[in-house]
């Protein structure tokens, strides 16, 4: 698939896929990746394995991940530059989000 058509079919991401890719600046493996989103999420997102694991072969088939190591039936995952870039691009149309919000906040005439 073309970086184009990976990035219309990613962005804008979904949480699951957010916190995943973000999950994934550390090696981690699946249960690792379940316990550190449920843990920065304060419990907000508890991914359920169908969930993870769907989303890891989708990733990896699209080469935003890598499996970079197999220990004990555990598979290791890495993101890969590509999903390096994909993550940096859904974190900058967070920004924009979170700045115009931000600045309809300080504009005296919004609820009115």
């Amino acid at each position: 698939m073309s970086n184009d058509k990976l990035q219309r079919s990613y962005l804008p991401m979904s949480e699951t896929a957010y916190y995943i890719l973000l999950s994934l600046a550390q090696i981690r493996h699946g249960y690792g990746i379940m316990q550190h989103v449920e843990e920065i999420t304060k419990s907000r997102i508890k991914l359920g394995p169908g969930t993870l694991y769907g989303s890891l072969s989708k990733m990896e088939k699209d080469k935003l991940i890598a499996v970079i190591a197999e220990e004990e039936r555990r598979k290791m995952y890495q993101i890969t530059p590509l999903g390096r870039e994909i993550l940096t691009q859904e974190i900058s149309r967070i920004r924009e989000l979170y700045h115009n919000s931000k600045q309809m906040e300080a504009d005296p005439h919004v609820g009115k």
